[in-house]
């Protein structure tokens, strides 16, 4: 995992729990307050939500405690690998795309960031600029050509 990804875990770890818990712990008290809860929608509602929240915070923990936490800055080389930010452009299209090389969690392809198991990434590791991938798509088979290897 990247110190980005971890950061962004810890901050939804700390909303969760600051914000989220406490509010469902309100809407449970104020549906308590109406009465018969067998037959309170606004109770069950509220409850259903502490259940989902409770299972987050205990994933996030979970994951942060098994994190083994990169600093990309420190990392450096030819070869891509985890943490790695590549340049390609695709062969057929001559379009260019930035993808950093990131953990399972934290990927996010709007934001150019894909996960170390995506076929993509799994191409890329171990490759060098200059050399060409080909990526096996829900569309068939496309070819893509390493242009670039930084560590940001």
């Amino acid at each position: 995992m990247t110190a980005e990804g971890y950061r962004a875990l810890d901050d939804e770890l700390k909303r969760l729990k600051t914000v989220e818990r406490p509010a469902v712990v309100g809407a449970i008290a104020e549906a308590r307050a109406h009465g018969d809860l067998s037959e309170n929608a606004e109770y069950h509602a509220a409850k259903d939500r502490q259940g989902w929240i409770e299972g987050q915070i205990a994933e996030i923990e979970d994951k942060m405690a098994r994190a083994q936490v990169i600093d990309v800055t420190k990392l450096s080389g030819k070869q891509v690998k985890f943490g790695a930010t590549v340049t390609v452009i695709d062969e057929d299209t001559e379009e260019q795309s930035r993808y950093q090389i990131v953990g399972e969690h934290e990927a996010d392809v709007k934001q150019g960031r894909v996960s170390i198991t995506s076929p993509i990434a799994r191409s890329m590791i171990g490759k060098e600029s200059g050399d060409v991938v080909e990526v096996n798509t829900p569309g068939g088979v496309k070819a893509y050509e390493i242009t670039k290897v930084e560590w940001v």
